[in-house]
């Protein structure tokens, strides 16, 4: 998947996603503001996608119905979406990956019938994934950085590396105590 990276973590009970805002077409950045990662299920949920805009928004819209059917089962939801990915017809062919997570879970979810809850709570995809994740993962094993700052700065390391990953990062954040303060599922957005 060229043109996004989404990079997701979990610690201390708060769960950070961060989406760099560059679209491009071909080699040309046509846009470095775009929202790739979004709030579902009154902030309880947090989403971000790599590929195809209209393919993702077809299967965001299939997930969060599936996350209202399960009552928010975030894992069920995830099974149900890509089944159905795998097995329509009409939606076989899109060219999307998405992230999902909640305050205690980060699934990656594929066209391929993939629902992969990592080993360590670091999860990306996109062009720059796997430098984000890389990043990521250092800063978790090595720092005392949130979630938060994890993301944030994973991101910005990976438009360091990755052409078609721009520094310009929205990052949503679920779960931990600044959620009970602000009440609940309100997730932070910070463009």
């Amino acid at each position: 998947m060229h043109g996004t990276t989404i990079v997701a973590v979990s610690r201390g009970g708060t769960t950070a996603i961060a989406g760099d805002g560059q679209v491009t077409l071909g080699e040309t950045i046509v846009k470095r503001g775009a929202v790739k990662v979004r709030p579902l299920a009154d902030g309880t949920v947090l989403t971000g996608f790599a590929g195809a805009v209209s393919d993702a928004f077809t299967l965001l819209e299939k997930f969060e119905g599936y996350l209202d059917s399960t009552k928010g089962n975030l894992l069920r939801a995830a099974v149900e979406t890509v089944k159905e990915w795998r097995t329509d017809r009409a939606l076989r062919n899109l060219e999307a990956m998405l992230i999902v997570a909640d305050a205690d879970q980060i699934l990656t979810l594929s066209g391929a019938g993939d629902v992969i809850a990592p080993d360590e709570p670091v999860a990306a995809v996109g062009s720059g994934g796997a430098y984000a994740q890389a990043a990521a993962l250092a800063l978790l094993r090595h720092t005392d950085m949130g979630a938060e700052e994890i993301a944030r700065r994973a991101l910005l390391i990976a438009a360091e590396i990755d052409i078609y990953t721009s520094g310009n990062a929205t990052v949503l954040t679920v779960g931990g105590q600044d959620d009970v303060d602000a009440g609940e599922g309100e997730p932070e957005v910070q463009p």
